[in-house]
């Protein structure tokens, strides 16, 4: 059995749910506009035992939306897309679904492995499925949406339907790309502080397409 330090997830927040979740939103504010559809994707990792585990993103797009205020250096979008993994039944796991958020930066290249990159900022996921971030020009915040256990079955699935992200402080274009990041393994158990494995661990990230809300 292999031992590891507990899996750590920098996120400006995070919201634990079950194997397979759906979060949504109402909408706020006004001004949505016509949606814009994104790049399905699918990654697939093999460990040296032979374990795979294999990760789809579909239907992913997003819309801009209006805010509250209406204040001009607001943000707001609305982002949808089912992110699904699987692996071989009794591989246990766990799969972080978010976001990287930047405020007049290019994130087309940055990966969580710069963890020294991002900005920690402030925001939850409120009721209404919503969440504020208040990043500021030149920032760049990861914003994990969700912490999920791979079932006994080998399946982990999150649809997410029109969540809305507003950057309060951005005052330029933002940009964003969705990521799935999955550690998985046999014997998986994270209890207690330590990662417990019975045999490789694998780590796969998949990224969602770039895009832009000006």
């Amino acid at each position: 059995m292999s031992k590891f330090s507990k899996l750590g997830r920098r996120g400006a927040a995070a919201v634990a749910v079950a194997a397979a979740a759906v979060i949504g939103a109402t909408s706020m504010g006004a001004g949505h506009a016509e949606a814009a559809k994104l790049a399905d994707g699918y990654k697939k990792a093999v460990a040296g035992d032979g374990t795979t585990v294999e990760t789809w993103r579909k239907g992913e797009y997003f819309t801009r939306v209006g805010t509250v205020a209406n204040n001009p250096l607001s943000r707001g979008l609305a982002i949808s897309g089912t992110y699904t993994t699987k692996t071989a039944a009794g591989v246990g796991g766990q799969v972080n679904v978010g976001y990287i958020i930047g405020c007049q930066v290019d994130i087309s290249g940055i990966s969580l492995d710069l963890g020294g990159t991002f900005d920690i900022v402030g925001g939850g996921l409120t009721g209404s499925g919503s969440v504020t971030l208040p990043i500021k020009p030149g920032q760049i915040a990861n914003y994990g949406l969700s912490s999920m256990s791979i079932s006994d079955k080998g399946v982990a699935s999150l649809q997410v339907s029109d969540l809305q992200v507003i950057l309060d402080k951005c005052g330029g274009y933002a940009s964003a790309r969705s990521y799935v990041s999955v550690y998985a393994a046999k014997g998986f158990d994270a209890k207690g502080g330590t990662l417990n494995v019975d045999g490789p661990l694998v780590k796969s990230t998949l990224y969602g397409q770039p895009f832009n809300v000006s």
